[in-house]
């Protein structure tokens, strides 16, 4: 299938599947790996699968129009087929996804929370002491001290730092200056939401935002926030994340939105002292005939 035909019907899908299940059933990096010819499509219009041959990773999808034909059971046999062993995102955690899950015999390996919570009011400023002088405007909302938008001569220390958070993480470690090209070059990018703290030497964390086009503004993604491992426990995550928030209220929205591993125990006691609460589940499944039989 050739790239421009694979892209189209991957976008015409997903938009389909998010208006009927709240979830896009392929994610960021498969979309840009797929647009720059690094990962193929098998299927047509009715079932999709956005597969990576070298990593064997693969993420699937039904038109709501056509499900319940066994077209997404088909479409993960000839997937299995032709891979063998191989591990795919069900975004959403679908009933359906499960189900073919347990016909091909796969186990789950992987589980990514979806938190939300309102995004939170500007902090009143503080009045002034009565011997002082009554400032001519409220100092209003701005980014934590030390904290600024991101810069073009910061690429390389923000990949250094985002190797770093994310060593241990399969997809957001591996970002490469490609990567962080396109992605800053999607519509949703806004320069002033890529946010960091520079350190000694680099930086010390940063924080990306990004709006959903598909609520009208009201959600607002938290991206990626990263901390310097040498700098944990120094309060950045949170510093961070109140970046986030000026970002957030900035761009009008109304809603904040993440993703993180279900065993980052740090980032979700993080998250839940922000409070933000479970809104969805992602689950990963992985494929071996092998295990299966």
């Amino acid at each position: 299938m050739r790239t421009a035909m694979a892209v189209e019907l991957a976008e015409r899908i997903g938009a389909a599947c998010l208006a009927a299940d709240g979830a896009r059933p392929f994610n960021d990096q498969a979309l840009i790996e797929l647009r720059r010819g690094e990962r193929r499509a098998i299927g047509d219009a009715t079932a999709l699968a956005v597969v990576s041959d070298g990593e064997h990773e693969v993420e699937l999808a039904v038109h709501p129009e056509h499900r319940r034909r066994g077209l997404g059971t088909a479409l993960a046999a000839r997937v299995a087929d032709e891979l063998g062993d191989f591990e795919a995102w069900a975004h959403g955690d679908h009933p359906a996804a499960r189900a073919i899950a347990r016909r091909l015999g796969a186990s789950q390996v992987r589980t990514l929370l979806q938190l939300r919570m309102p995004v939170p009011a500007a902090p009143v400023p503080a009045a002034p002491l009565p011997a002082e002088p009554v400032p001519a405007a409220p100092r209003g909302d701005r980014l934590p001290d030390g904290v600024r938008a991101f810069e073009p001569d910061d690429a390389s220390a923000l990949l250094a730092l985002n190797a770093a958070a994310f060593a241990d993480h399969p997809e957001q470690g591996r970002m490469s200056a490609a990567d962080l090209a396109a992605r800053m070059a999607e519509p949703w990018h806004d320069p002033a939401n890529l946010v960091v703290l520079p350190g000694d030497g680099g930086l010390d964390g940063f924080a990306w935002v990004k709006p959903d086009a598909d609520s009208g503004g009201a959600v607002a993604e938290l991206y990626v926030l990263g901390v310097s491992p040498a700098r944990q426990g120094a309060g950045i995550g949170r510093r961070m994340l109140e970046a986030a928030f000026v970002r957030m209220r900035a761009s009008g929205a109304t809603t904040a939105h993440l993703y993180v591993e279900g065993d980052n125990a740090p980032a979700l006691a993080l998250y839940e002292r922000a409070g933000f609460a479970q809104w969805a589940i992602d689950v990963r499944w992985r494929h071996a005939p092998s295990i299966s039989g």
